[in-house]
């Protein structure tokens, strides 16, 4: 389980946590909302190692992590897959050299094993056979799911996905919604999502909580976030201009 307890964070005279404090359990997929700018994206580099808070604990199976010198960190992190919002991958490398980097970095497999875990983990994703080719020769939708083959190469126990369905046409959206899906089922993963993308929230999440103004306002099922009293999430969730969110228009 990774639980996060009271942290805060400000960059300067911008303070993007006033206190968050949320639990993620074994098995499950979160899902993490709120608008553009809240700090989701700077949440989920603070599980994973990657930025440390001002005060607060982090938890990654019963280990306080925010404190762990570098080699410590590194045996957590390699806990994590992790899917970047833009994909990430590297465009000198060709597709299986892209998901093949965590391993060869790992340095815990032969070339030959190697190469037979990159085909399982792109037949997971449905692109087989497409080891050879560049980045460059790779539709939006193919990249996320290259990068996402990349993410599950070393067998981590938590995914993160960072905006997964931003920059596709909607059935590749669907497409990758019902990949984290079948992953999280087959792969035994817990799945930790950052979306602002409410059809996708809906549609992967046993579990949704919404930042806001620093903290977390409200956690719950897909069902109870859509009958929610609270007008802050019912305006998001919704996508209403109308509600106590108010929105810079510059």
């Amino acid at each position: 389980m990774i639980k996060i307890v009271n942290i805060h964070k400000s960059f300067c005279e911008n303070v993007v946590f006033k206190g968050v404090d949320l639990e993620i359990k074994d098995g499950e997929t979160i899902t993490i909302i709120g608008g553009s700018g809240c700090g989701k994206s700077v949440l989920i580099k603070h599980i994973v190692g990657l930025l440390k808070p001002d005060s607060g604990e982090i938890y990654v199976d019963n280990e306080e992590i925010t404190k762990l010198d570098e080699d410590k960190l590194f045996e957590v992190q390699k806990k994590f897959g992790f899917l970047f919002q833009s994909a990430a991958l590297f465009d000198s490398l060709n597709v299986k050299e892209n998901v093949a980097f965590g391993l060869r970095n790992l340095k815990i497999m032969s070339e030959h094993d190697i190469s037979e875990k990159v085909k399982e983990c792109l037949s997971r994703i449905g692109l087989e056979g497409i080891e050879n080719m560049k980045p460059s020769e790779l539709s939006g939708g193919m990249k996320k799911r290259v990068a996402l083959a990349r993410a599950i190469a070393t067998g981590p126990k938590y995914i993160f996905y960072d905006e997964p369905t931003t920059g596709i046409d909607p059935i590749m959206a669907d497409v990758i919604n019902d990949l984290i899906i079948h992953l999280q089922k087959t792969l035994a993963v817990t799945s930790i999502v950052v979306t602002h993308d409410m059809t996708s929230a809906y549609k992967i999440s046993n579990h949704i909580a919404m930042l806001y103004d620093g903290k977390i306002i409200g956690e719950g099922t897909p069902s109870e976030f859509k009958k929610t009293e609270n007008m802050y999430i019912k305006q998001f969730t919704t996508g209403s201009s109308v509600g106590p969110i108010k929105m810079k228009v510059r």
